[in-house]
């Protein structure tokens, strides 16, 4: 069905053509857009994956200045799905314009070459504000890229604007009480997930088909298992966080999202040089671990009905699914996963703050932010709150249940064999907006949070690979995935399954926005 986008609802937040989004008037800047901004007749150039994008540039079918504007006609188009919190069209066509020339002199080219890529906005970049959803950075305009993201221009990338996202990434909903609600392709009265949400909705509507987010409980993971994209959060440690707005240097990581499997597989060859390793030619044989006393328990129904039948589907295709529980995991992350960020945010915050210059502390920065992050920054981080965290139950964390965490799963993979453990990535699917406190999931009431997290946060407490793959559509058209989290450092080998396991799995068609 097709949906008529709301207004933006940012309330109190900057509007969008204060954020320079408005196509239009930045071409009048420019002396017009090319002639060639109308939408292609050769094919749907939105649709295209990053991966065929940059190979028609490299062969001269496609200039990138000819791509950066339909994708900035597509975002204008979709503006109301408050993607983006900056991007402005002068900057994406003037490096656009640039790679064209670089290409026409035949310089050396990376493997991103004149790709439009939307960044979150908690990386620091040199050319846009980097606001981490929060008002007391709207105007904090870094001296220097972040490492990531200097990486992804040295491989030729654009950086197509800054993307909207969960107030200080502290969240799931990507409903930004400063910079608006970020909207879900699928359904825009529905949150895309958080904290990279905003990311996550611009590669589901075709305004990009790769983009940069950013994982420290579920926040590359959740937005795109919500947005029916895939997503892949590495190895904790595989991609630099240095100049990201952080909360935990042991957990933070961040990732890709993309429509296909082969363009999160040129994301991690251009960040790491490892190309990718080859596709299995089929999943006989293959051994996935299924746990369902903790990743299956108390499922939606059709988040359990779309599950069972793409396991189905991957049994049928030849995979061995085996079936062991996880000894003591509830235990292990109930004891490690908020003790580590609500114990690291309030130190590596601060020092974020002073190293990178942003003009003020932390404690002022928490006075200005939006009412949901005070009152939840006051429950959980700030000292006195009931969920304030001694140093004395951070180093327990920190020094025996985190290592204790890490050793379990190393003996689970040994035990099973297994190249990936396979569950539904959420309990639910995309809630609506504003339902952020208890959800109704199989009839019963269960914490928001449990819902949407629970499922999540193993993987990125222990830090390993995670990669979420689309499984279906709900009877009611909205996104279901499944996760497969495989053994810390084997991160080539699960995105190489990752391309197999795409092949079984049905489709899903784009959302239908108006």
């Amino acid at each position: 069905m097709s949906h008529d986008l709301p207004p933006d609802d940012s309330g109190d937040g900057p509007t969008l053509s204060r954020r320079s989004l408005l196509v239009s008037a930045s071409a009048l800047a420019l002396g017009g857009l090319p002639a060639d901004a109308a939408p292609a007749t050769d094919g749907d150039l939105t649709g295209l994956s990053a991966t065929e994008a940059v190979a028609r540039m490299a062969r001269g079918e496609l200039t990138a200045e000819r791509y950066a504007t339909v994708l900035l006609a597509r975002a204008e188009a979709l503006k109301s799905l408050n993607a983006f919190i900056s991007l402005d069209p002068a900057l994406v066509l003037e490096a656009a314009r640039e790679a064209d020339k670089a290409r026409a002199r035949k310089a050396p080219r990376g493997l991103l070459h004149g790709l439009p890529i939307p960044v979150k906005d908690s990386l620091n970049t040199r050319d846009y504000p980097t606001t981490g959803g929060t008002p007391a950075l709207k105007d904090f305009r870094p001296r220097e890229d972040a490492p990531l993201v200097a990486r992804l221009r040295e491989a030729g990338a654009v950086v197509f604007g800054k993307t909207n996202l969960h107030e200080l990434s502290f969240g799931w909903t990507s409903n930004n009480l400063a910079f608006g609600a970020v909207h879900n392709p699928y359904d825009p009265k529905r949150i895309p997930g958080g904290s990279s949400g905003g990311t996550a909705a611009a590669i589901a509507a075709r305004i990009a088909p790769l983009g940069v987010a950013e994982d420290t409980e579920g926040s590359i993971r959740v937005p795109a298992a919500f947005c029916g994209i895939k997503g892949f959060r590495p190895t904790t440690g595989r991609y630099s966080t240095a100049g990201a707005v952080p909360i935990s240097p042991l957990f933070d990581q961040a990732g890709p999202h993309a429509r296909t499997v082969e363009d999160l597989e040129l994301f991690d060859h251009a960040l790491t040089g490892e190309a990718p390793l080859a596709t299995p030619s089929s999943l006989k044989g293959v051994r996935l671990a299924v746990a369902r006393q903790f990743w299956f328990a108390g499922l939606d129904e059709e988040v359990a009905r779309v599950t069972e039948a793409a396991l189905g589907l991957l049994r049928k295709a030849g995979a061995e699914l085996v079936e062991l529980e996880v000894p003591g995991l509830e235990a292990l992350i109930a004891a490690t996963t908020d003790q580590v960020q609500n114990h690291d945010v309030r130190v590596e915050l601060a020092r974020y703050l002073a190293t990178y210059g942003a003009g003020v502390d932390f404690k002022t920065l928490v006075a200005a932010a939006s009412s949901d992050i005070r009152a939840t920054f006051a429950h959980d981080v700030l000292e006195g709150g009931p969920g304030f965290v001694s140093e004395q139950a951070y180093r327990d964390a920190v020094d025996t249940h985190l290592p204790a965490l890490r050793r379990t799963f190393r003996e689970y993979f040994a035990k099973t064999g297994a190249a990936a453990l396979v569950f539904p990535a959420t309990m639910v699917t995309p809630p609506l907006i504003g339902d952020e406190t208890e959800l109704r999931v199989a009839g019963k009431p269960v914490r928001f949070d449990i819902a949407v997290a629970r499922n999540i946060a193993p993987g990125s407490t222990a830090g390993l690979p995670g990669l979420v793959l689309p499984a279906g559509l709900s009877r009611d058209g909205l996104p279901v995935a499944l996760e497969f989290d495989g053994p810390a450092a084997s991160d080539r080998a699960l995105l190489a399954l990752g391309r197999a396991i795409e092949r079984e799995l049905p489709p899903l068609p784009a959302p239908r926005l108006t």
